[in-house]
């Protein structure tokens, strides 16, 4: 009696062949069976037995393992995760339906899911659209909206990069670190050298003497993040570039920006590996500065790592990251919990993240409260960049933390007993064009649509003063 079990996998099988350049007849003559045959299964109309696996396996040297594993079970987690956006809300998708979706039909799916991904992109860059220079003419293309854009219409979550990166991770330790790694494998030597040498460079790569040289006035945790960055860059680099592929950038430096932005996402990763970071995560309640002690980091470094825990079916809180300068100017913008940030002018000044300059260094906690009624918890804290000797220049920022109130209770800032809870959250808005609380004293601006009245018989403790109409 045969012990072969048959498993239904034509999809799999229509696209290693495909894969391999050939035809169902090229196939056929290769395992000795009809091209017929071939087509069946391709159809799910005959079973692919394991006699079938083992000659596949054989024949094109393929590991039988990977060949026969369940490997849809992403592309599924992944359908899912964009079947929950409010678009589709009114349609009716059982789970059952979406994996015969996805194991039936993988290359409909996969056009699917790059269809839902570009139409998110434009989504966000008509967002960003309606800003007009002199003249009315087009406001010229801005490279660090066009990398925003790429991160958000992602989500900040990049699971090829993730999956890499835990490889190499391993790889790493069981060299005993990052330096031995790169002289093993690379025959790279590190070095710290003082900043006039480096010639205001933090990291160079040095081919001809194969040499890293690193700032040796930065700090553990930027040494140890500038070695894993050139790491993704030397072992990495195409999983980097991958999701780039097919995206159209109106500027070069677009792209650049959005290839650095990977590449850092691919160091962090390697410090920071998905599953034990996101496990450590869980475990210590989302406390960044515990976290950052665990894995040698910044506090910023966690910060950011946070946004990423988002892999479909592997998901964690959905954490939104911004940094500001004492200024107000966003350097660096992060969502992966539907937090909407201005896109144009500046930010509420109510938010604790523009106030927390004046308590350096301390973990401000703050429940926010969007006119529409969303509410969200958020921690803020300075963090500063440079320095590392005296006369050093230093440059100060903020950043703020937050996820939505749905997930607060599952970090560890919300169980103080004596902090205030999401009843005393404060009123803020996106950007005051767009925020109609009309009595803030805070307000910079009116709001988009309301009449301003005049102020000869009345004036109004707000700024403005408008109409009910």
């Amino acid at each position: 009696m045969s012990n072969d079990r048959p498993v239904y996998m034509g999809p799999r099988l229509r696209r290693l062949r495909r894969d391999l350049g050939l035809t169902q007849a090229n196939m056929a003559t290769d395992l000795d069976i009809s091209p017929s045959y071939v087509a069946l299964i391709e159809r799910n109309q005959r079973p692919l037995t394991a006699d079938m696996l083992l000659r596949l396996a054989r024949t094109y040297r393929l590991d039988m393992a990977t060949l026969a594993s369940d490997n849809g079970s992403d592309t599924i987690a992944r359908l899912q995760t964009v079947l929950r956006d409010p678009m589709f809300a009114d349609v009716d998708m059982p789970a059952i339906e979406t994996a015969d979706v996805v194991n039936g039909f993988p290359g409909i799916t996969e056009a699917f899911l790059r269809l839902y991904t570009a139409y998110r992109e434009e989504h966000l860059a008509l967002a960003d659209q309606g800003a007009e220079g002199p003249g009315g003419e087009s406001a010229p293309a801005d490279p660090v909206a066009e990398a925003r854009r790429f991160l958000a219409a992602r989500r900040n979550n990049f699971p090829a990069i993730d999956d890499a990166a835990e490889v190499l991770a391993a790889a790493v330790a069981d060299a005993g670190g990052l330096v031995a790694y790169l002289r093993e494998r690379h025959k790279l030597r590190v070095r710290r050298l003082p900043s006039d040498v480096m010639g205001g460079a933090m990291r160079r790569f040095d081919r001809h003497r194969d040499e890293v040289l690193l700032d040796d006035t930065l700090d553990n945790a930027s040494q140890t993040f500038q070695l894993a960055l050139q790491l993704a860059y030397l072992d990495l680099r195409g999983v980097v570039d991958a999701p780039m592929a097919g995206s159209r950038f109106t500027t070069a430096n677009g792209e650049r920006l959005t290839q650095k932005a990977l590449a850092s996402y691919a160091a962090a990763a390697i410090l920071m590996p998905y599953t034990a970071f996101a496990r450590a995560a869980e475990r210590r309640s989302y406390d960044v500065e515990a976290l950052a002690r665990q894995f040698g980091a910044s506090f910023e470094q966690v910060a950011h790592r946070l946004t990423t825990l988002q892999k479909p079916g592997d998901n964690y809180v959905p954490f939104f990251f911004i940094r500001v300068d004492p200024a107000g100017n966003v350097s660096k913008r992060l969502d992966g919990a539907g937090f909407p940030f201005a896109r144009h002018g500046g930010g509420c000044p109510l938010w604790s993240v523009h106030q927390v300059f004046r308590r350096p260094r301390e973990i401000v906690t703050q429940w926010i409260e969007l006119p529409e009624g969303q509410r969200f918890f958020s921690i803020a804290r300075t963090v500063t960049a440079g320095g590392g000797a005296f006369g050093a220049a230093r440059v100060e920022r903020a950043i703020a933390l937050g996820c939505s109130a749905e997930h607060a209770a599952r970090l560890i800032y919300t169980r103080d007993p004596l902090s205030p809870g999401p009843d005393t959250a404060t009123p803020i808005g996106v950007t005051c064009h767009l925020c109609h609380r009309t009595h803030c004293t805070a307000r910079s601006a009116p709001p988009i649509g309301r009449t301003v009245l005049p102020d000869d018989f009345r004036r109004a403790s707000a700024p403005f003063g408008f109409s009910d109409i």
